[in-house]
C-alpha cells in the first residue's frame, strides 16, 4: 500500500508541476492586402506578456503564449512609419511609445479591439471584439477546441472605412481614403454618446444612430458600452486565433467607386459568423497541439485525484 501511495504521489507531482506550463495560445493571422503592427496591452494588475508590439506582413502570423488568468487586450496598427530620429509611430491604432513594443501603453482611438479575460467566473474565457472605441480593420476571433454554449466566433469582418459617416471619418493623409472610423464619443465627447455622466448606466445609455451603423454591420461586435447581452462570449479551455481582414473584400485601399456603391455586408447567417475554416488548418495547427497538451494535462491531474479518492 505504500509504494502504491508514493506512485500516486509520484502521479499527482508530476501532473501538477505539468500544469504550471498550460497556457492559452493566442495565434494573430494578417490576411490583409497590406502590413498591420498588432498591439498588446495588459489589463491593470496583470503582468504584462513577452511581447506587446510587433509586425505581419501580408499572409505572416505569429504564436503567443499567455498564462490562464491572463486578461488584455489585442489590436492592429496600420500606416506605420520611422522617423529620421528612430520614432515609431501609426495613423491609426498607435500607442504613443515611439517604437514598436507598445510596453504598457494602449492604442489611441479609433481602433477595433479584441479583448479577453481568461479564467474568469466559472473557469470561462470571456472575449468580445469592440467597437467602442471607434473601427480600423476587419477583425476576426475563432476559439479553437474550447467547449461552451456560448463559444463561438465574433468578430466585426467588413470595411467599415468606406461606409464612415463623414463626421466619424478619418481620412488618409491625402484625404482621398478613410482609414478609421472614430465612435460618436471620440468624435463628439457627450455623456450620451460615451455613457457617462448622467448616462452611465445601462437604463439610461441607450444605442444611438451611429452606434447602430457599427451593430448592423457588425451584430455580434460590442457597438457602445452596454451592449453586452449579445457581444460578450465564453469558452472553457480554449485557444483563440485572431485574423486581421479574414475576407477577401475588406482591403483598406478599396476604391472609391468600390466604397460608394456598395453596402458593407457581412458573411452572417441569422447572427452567426460564417467562418471559412478550411483554408486556416495549417496555420492553426500549433494551437491545436497546445490545445490537446492542455487538455491532457488536465485529464491527467483528474484521474490522479478520482484513484486517491477511490483507493483511500
Amino acid at each position: 500500500m505504500d509504494r502504491l501511495t508514493q506512485m500516486l504521489s509520484f502521479l499527482l507531482t508530476i501532473a501538477i508541476s505539468a500544469s504550471g506550463v498550460i497556457s492559452t495560445t493566442f495565434t494573430i493571422v494578417n490576411k490583409c492586402d497590406y502590413t498591420v503592427w498588432p498591439g498588446i496591452l495588459s489589463n491593470a494588475g496583470v503582468a504584462p506578456l513577452p511581447i506587446t508590439g510587433f509586425v505581419l506582413q501580408t499572409g505572416e502570423s505569429q504564436t503567443i503564449s499567455a498564462p490562464t488568468s491572463w486578461g488584455g487586450r489585442f489590436w492592429g496598427r496600420t500606416l506605420c512609419t520611422q522617423d529620421s530620429t528612430g520614432k515609431f509611430s501609426c495613423v491609426t491604432g498607435d500607442c504613443g511609445s515611439g517604437k514598436l513594443e507598445c510596453a504598457g501603453n494602449g492604442a489611441t482611438p479609433p481602433a477595433t479591439l479584441a479583448e479577453f479575460t481568461l479564467d474568469g467566473a466559472g473557469g470561462l474565457d470571456f472575449f468580445d471584439v469592440s467597437l467602442v472605441d471607434g473601427y480600423n480593420v476587419p477583425m476576426l476571433v475563432v476559439p479553437q477546441g474550447g467547449s461552451g454554449d456560448n463559444c463561438s466566433a465574433t468578430g466585426c469582418v467588413v470595411d467599415l472605412n468606406g461606409a464612415c459617416p463623414s463626421e466619424l471619418k478619418v481620412a488618409s493623409a491625402d484625404g482621398r481614403e478613410g482609414v478609421a472610423c472614430k465612435s460618436a464619443c471620440e468624435a463628439f465627447g457627450s455623456p450620451e454618446y460615451c455613457c457617462s455622466g448622467a448616462y452611465g448606466t445601462p437604463d439610461t445609455c441607450k444605442p444611438s444612430s451611429y452606434s447602430q451603423i457599427f451593430k448592423t454591420a457588425c451584430p455580434r461586435a460590442y457597438s457602445y458600452a452596454y451592449d453586452d447581452k449579445t457581444s460578450t462570449f465564453t469558452c472553457a479551455s480554449a485557444d483563440y486565433t485572431i485574423t486581421f481582414c479574414p475576407t477577401p473584400n475588406t482591403s483598406q485601399k478599396a476604391s472609391q467607386e468600390q466604397n460608394t456603391s456598395t453596402s458593407p455586408t457581412s458573411p452572417t447567417d441569422n447572427g452567426t459568423i460564417v467562418y471559412e475554416g478550411a483554408s486556416e488548418q495549417s496555420e492553426l495547427s500549433g494551437a491545436t497541439c497546445a490545445h490537446v497538451f492542455k487538455s491532457g494535462v488536465i485529464a491527467a491531474i483528474g484521474m490522479t485525484i478520482w484513484l486517491l479518492c477511490h483507493l483511500f
